[in-house]
């Protein structure tokens, strides 16, 4: 059996974010990923948004982590030349009666350090896009894109410089805390297959593993399991646009229950997309219907009565990996450690969807802690 200090499973956005942090917190770091490259999941199949961090509650993980994760992916893609623009969105109410809905998100938002709103009337809004229709609408100029396929270049890069090493078409199949295990972590052994089948004790074990994180969580046979989350899967669909749209800002509608509601995305070449919408499917599916473009017609011309929906194209679709249901308060991030489960050497990062992302790093900061704080304490 190998002995490893430190293996994260996934390598995605946020596996690769903490892959990075404790490779350059001085760890031996092995990154483990079933599939036959890095980044091809979750990470691979999102609005790829700089989030300001406008709508989760006050205190949460999301709320904090987005903030401080965006000032910090800010200025790792600056120091690394990943692409990226801050190009600002418009969180839009339609009517009249959205006004009080929009006033909370800009309360919310002040509480969560975001200082830089602006609310827009009618005739503001007409002079900055002439193509939109609303009421009103809430400026967010710390609102941005980026390259994700080049921001995980970027990490993965800085991780193997600190010596990290990645493991493709190499999935845990299951795995045990280890009470043989040395060192302050204590031990977690892994199983793991591909083409060259393995057995790992590593003294630490970060599950990233995004959709799987949930099922891997079980998997890992631990006091730890009694805490795993019940599974959700909520499917978002996105549409492209043939030709150009009209529009140099993100526009965003008020928010739906289990998603951001169908907005307008800028990629780094101008081009639009809208999406996701929110679809409960029992398993991991990335099938796009075209027949949701009506639905989505609708729901854009609330905003942009001008849309052609004949320029609707079928894009592609995201899965979010959801700890709770249809119909329940969003969830909060979850990273459990030690402090949470009482399993040393063990930490679970469950229902990272939306604002990942945009708090990858300082998620990977976190994590990277944890390992260190639990190191000088035990």
């Amino acid at each position: 059996m190998d002995n490893v200090d430190v293996v994260v499973i996934g390598a995605g956005v946020i596996g690769l974010a903490c892959a990075r942090a404790l490779a350059e917190a001085g760890r031996e770091v092995l990154i483990v990923e079933r599939e036959a490259c890095f980044g091809s999941g979750i990470s691979a199949r999102n609005s790829e948004v700089i989030h300001a961090g406008l709508y989760y509650p006050p205190g949460s993980l999301k709320a904090r982590l987005c903030v401080d994760g965006r000032q910090q992916l800010y200025a790792y893609c600056s120091e690394r030349g990943v692409a990226h623009a801050r190009c600002g969105k418009l969180l839009v109410a339609s009517r009249a009666a959205q006004l009080d809905a929009l006033q909370a998100i800009a309360n919310r938002a002040q509480q969560n350090g975001v200082t830089d709103l602006c609310l827009l009337g009618r005739d503001e809004l007409a002079a900055l896009e002439p193509a939109l229709d609303a009421h009103a609408a809430l400026l967010s100029p710390s609102t941005g894109i980026v390259d994700s396929h080049g921001l995980m270049l970027a990490l993965l890069g800085d991780a193997e410089r600190h010596g990290a090493m990645l493991a493709l078409g190499s999935p845990v199949t299951g795995g045990h805390a280890d009470g043989d295990g040395e060192g302050d972590g204590g031990g977690v052994v892994l199983q793991v297959g591909g083409e060259s089948p393995m057995e790992l004790r590593a003294r630490w074990v970060i599950n990233a593993a995004g959709l799987d994180a949930v099922a891997l969580g079980g998997a890992i046979r631990s006091a730890a399991v009694a805490q795993v989350p019940k599974a959700y899967f909520a499917r978002g669909v996105y549409f492209s646009y043939a030709g150009k749209a009209p529009f140099s800002h993100l526009i965003y509608p008020i928010p739906e229950p289990g998603g951001l509601g169908v907005h307008l995305t800028l990629d780094l070449g101008g081009q639009a997309k809208f999406g996701p919408d929110v679809e409960w499917i029992d398993t991991p599916d990335y099938h796009v219907d075209p027949a949701r473009a009506e639905r989505f017609a609708a729901a854009i011309r609330s905003w942009w009565p001008a849309l052609d929906a004949e320029r609707l194209q079928p894009g592609y679709a995201g899965v979010r990996p959801k700890i709770v249901g249809p119909g329940q308060s969003d969830a909060d991030f979850r990273i459990d450690g030690p402090a949470r489960h009482g399993v040393s050497g063990l930490i679970h990062l469950y229902g990272i969807e939306s604002p990942g992302l945009t708090a990858s790093l300082a998620i990977g900061q976190r994590v990277a802690e944890m390992v260190g704080a639990h190191a000088s304490t035990g």
